[in-house]
C-alpha cells in the first residue's frame, strides 16, 4: 500500500473551502481531516510525525481541487496524428489540471462503429495519462449499432446536426426522429442549421470570393444558425423524452431554451466552452484565424450573456472542445482556415482567471467543470473530494503570476491562442488514481489511468 497525505492545503470542494489535509492510499482518497483534527495513529505518532512510509506533500497556501472532467475533446488519434494524439493531448491535459476525458467521433475512420469504439478504447489504455471515455457517433444508418452498445463504458452519443466531417452529418429527418425516439443515453448534439450556413456562405462567396476575413466567420455561422438547430433538438427531445446535451453555447438567444431546473431534474442540459467566455468578435482583428471554431465566437453580449449563465444553473458543465490543428492549417480567413484550436492545457487556468475578475467564483469553477459532469453522466466515484472516491486531484498555486509561452505548451500542434496570456495560477501537481502523473514539469515515468465507468442511462 502506497501512502500520501497532502497537508495544510485549502480544500475547495462541494462549493466551500476547508483547510486540511487529504490521504490518498493507493488508488482512493482515504481520509479527509479536516485542520486541527489529529491525525489517526496509523498515520502519525503523539506528537505528529508522520509514521514511516507515508509520504508527505506541503500545501500550505495552495489549493487542492478535484481533478477536472472535460467531456468534449478532440484529440485526433486515429488517422489525424500529425496533429494530435492520445499520448500528447492527455500529457497537456493533465498538466493542465484535467483527469479524465471525454473524446469526440470524427477520427478518420469516425467512431460509428462498436468495433471502432473499442479500437479507440484499447488505444487509450495504452498510452493515455487520463482517464478516458470514447463518444459514439450517430449518422443517418447506424442505429444498430447505438442500440447495442454498453452505456456503462461509452458516455453518450454524438449528433452532428450542423456540418461535420465524413458521414456524420444526421439531416435525414426520418432518422432525427429514429434517434430521439430510441437513443439508451444522452444525445450530445452539435447544433447549427446547415442550409441557412450554406446559404450565408453563398452570401459572402459573392461578396469576398474565396477570400473572405475571418472576420466574417460568425455572419456564416450567425446566431440564427445555432438557434434553429438547437431549438429543433430541444423540440425532438422534448418530443421523445429523451436525454439532450446541447454542446458549446455560443449565443444569448439558445440560453432561451434552457431551464434553470435542479441539474437532476434536467432532462435537457448545456455546455459552455471556456473560448465564448473569454474571447468576443473584437478579438478577430487581434488574433485572426487562430480563434477560428465553430460555432463562430459571437458578439461582447453574447460573451456577457454565457457568463451570466454560467452563475445560474441554466449552462450545467464547462468543457473545452479541444481541437488542435497544425499552424498551416490555421491560414487564411472566413472560408480557408480549418475551425478550432488546443484549448485542454489551459481551460482550468483560464477558468480560475475569470473567477479573479470576478466573472464567477472558484466554487463555481469547480462545480462547472468537476461536480457537475460527475453528475450528469453519472461517472462513478469521481468528480469530487471524498473519502472512497478514485484520488483524481489537482493542486493549484493562487498566487502564482506568469504569462505562457510557446514553450510551456505540451499539445502536438504546439501553438495556442492563449499564448502571451499572464496568469495567477499555476497547476503544480495532478494526481490520476492517486499516481502523481505531473509534478512541476516533469511527468512519471509510467500511466495509471482507467476507463470511466457510468451509471447513468436513458
Amino acid at each position: 500500500m502506497t501512502r500520501t497525505l497532502i497537508c495544510d492545503a485549502t480544500i475547495i470542494n462541494e462549493g466551500r473551502q476547508m483547510q486540511g489535509s487529504v490521504l490518498i492510499e493507493d488508488s482512493l482518497v482515504a481520509g479527509i481531516y479536516p485542520q486541527g483534527t489529529p491525525f489517526p495513529a496509523f498515520l502519525a505518532d503523539e506528537l505528529g510525525r508522520l509514521r514511516p512510509g507515508v509520504e508527505r506533500v506541503e500545501a500550505r497556501g495552495l489549493w487542492l481541487l478535484p481533478g477536472v472532467i472535460d467531456t468534449h475533446v478532440h484529440f485526433r488519434e486515429p488517422g489525424l496524428t500529425h496533429k494530435a494524439d492520445i499520448a500528447s493531448e492527455s500529457m497537456a491535459a493533465v498538466a493542465g489540471g484535467v483527469t479524465s476525458f471525454f473524446d469526440m467521433p470524427n477520427t478518420n475512420p469516425p467512431t460509428v462503429t462498436l468495433a471502432s469504439w473499442q479500437h479507440k478504447m484499447d488505444l487509450a489504455c495504452a498510452k493515455s495519462r487520463a482517464n478516458y471515455a470514447f463518444w459514439l457517433g450517430a449518422t443517418n444508418d447506424n442505429l444498430k449499432e447505438i442500440a447495442q452498445a454498453d452505456y456503462s463504458r461509452v458516455c453518450g452519443i454524438k449528433l452532428f446536426m450542423g456540418s461535420s466531417t465524413g458521414n456524420m452529418l444526421v439531416d435525414d429527418q426520418q432518422a432525427l426522429e429514429a434517434l430521439f425516439a430510441s437513443a439508451p443515453a444522452v444525445v450530445a448534439a452539435h447544433c447549427e442549421s446547415e442550409a441557412r450556413i450554406r446559404a450565408n456562405k453563398a452570401r459572402i462567396q459573392a461578396l469576398y470570393g474565396e477570400d473572405a476575413p475571418v472576420s466574417c466567420h460568425p455572419l456564416i455561422r450567425d446566431v440564427q444558425a445555432c438557434y434553429e438547430s438547437s431549438a429543433r433538438a430541444v423540440e425532438l427531445a422534448d418530443k421523445h423524452g429523451s436525454r439532450l446535451h446541447l454542446l458549446h453555447l455560443s449565443t444569448a438567444r439558445e440560453l432561451s431554451l434552457l431551464s434553470d431546473a435542479p441539474l437532476q431534474q434536467k432532462r435537457i442540459t448545456a455546455e459552455v466552452c471556456p473560448h465564448y467566455l473569454w474571447f468576443c468578435q473584437d478579438d478577430y482583428e487581434r488574433l485572426g484565424s487562430r480563434i477560428k471554431c465553430n460555432p463562430a465566437i459571437k458578439t461582447a453580449d453574447d460573451r456577457e450573456a454565457l457568463r451570466q449563465a454560467l452563475n445560474t444553473r441554466l449552462v450545467d458543465v464547462v468543457s473545452t472542445d479541444h481541437a488542435p490543428h497544425l499552424s498551416d492549417e490555421k491560414q487564411g480567413g472566413a472560408l480557408r482556415a480549418l475551425s478550432g484550436f488546443p484549448s485542454v492545457q489551459c481551460s482550468l487556468l483560464l477558468m480560475l482567471e475569470l473567477a479573479r475578475q470576478g466573472v464567477t467564483t472558484v466554487e463555481n469553477v469547480v462545480e462547472k467543470m468537476c461536480h457537475a459532469p460527475a453528475r450528469l453522466f453519472g461517472i462513478e466515484g469521481r468528480g469530487f473530494v471524498r473519502e472512497g472516491c478514485k484520488a483524481d486531484l489537482v493542486l493549484v498555486d493562487p498566487l502564482s503570476d506568469w504569462q505562457l509561452e510557446k514553450a510551456d505548451l505540451l499539445g502536438k500542434c504546439g501553438w495556442s491562442p492563449y499564448e502571451g496570456t499572464r496568469f495567477r495560477h499555476r497547476v503544480l501537481r495532478t494526481w490520476v488514481n492517486g499516481s502523481l502523473q505531473y509534478c512541476q514539469g516533469e511527468f512519471s515515468q509510467g500511466i495509471n489511468s482507467e476507463p470511466l465507468r457510468f451509471s447513468n442511462v436513458k
